[in-house]
């Protein structure tokens, strides 16, 4: 009985965190950022599969790819990154906290000014509650999904109604992706 309890537990705290992961308030750019090529590399806090090694100097840490969902923001090693529509822009904080972080891990940085190519939309950073830096853009904050295991996957789009793929020009994209 106390087995079965317990794994009732995990299903039912499992579903909250890839369903609502959060519901603080919202998270911006304390710091907007243009396309500067010379900037320190990234330590990403990327999703099982790919590692947190940083980006070589000089190179983008976000740049565009071409997607079944459209034309999305990906990091320097093509992994998809999302937003949650329960950030709130500009304030300076992120409305994934606990579970939330586990299953949409921030996408970090150690640059002010994150090198980006082909993104149009402000990019940015705030401080996490760990003290490290979160990209955003447009202001607000972006993040790697845990089911996304090689470049180009696209399987956190629309999780839940609040996730959704990121367009270069900082938008949403809240189309559903072709095939998934």
């Amino acid at each position: 009985m106390k087995k079965q309890w317990g794994i009732g537990l995990s299903v039912v705290a499992l579903a909250a965190a890839l369903t609502g992961c959060g519901g603080g308030t919202g998270t911006t750019p304390t710091t907007a950022a243009g396309t500067t090529s010379a900037s320190v590399p990234a330590e990403s806090s990327a999703p099982a599969g790919t590692s947190s090694s940083p980006v070589p100097a000089g190179a983008a840490e976000l740049k565009t790819a071409s997607s079944a969902a459209g034309q999305i923001v990906v990091d320097a090693k093509g992994m998809s990154v999302y937003f949650f529509t329960k950030d709130v822009k500009d304030s300076g904080t992120s409305a994934c906290t606990g579970a939330c972080i586990a299953a949409w891990p921030p996408v970090l940085t150690e640059s002010a000014a994150p090198a980006v190519e082909g993104v149009t939309g402000t990019v940015g950073t705030i401080s996490t509650p760990e003290g490290k830096k979160q990209v955003t853009i447009n202001g607000l904050p972006v993040y790697y999904y845990v089911k996304d295991k090689a470049a180009g996957d696209i399987t956190g789009q629309g999780v839940g109604n609040v996730w959704y793929l990121v367009d270069p020009a900082g938008g949403m994209v809240q189309a559903a992706a072709g095939g998934y």
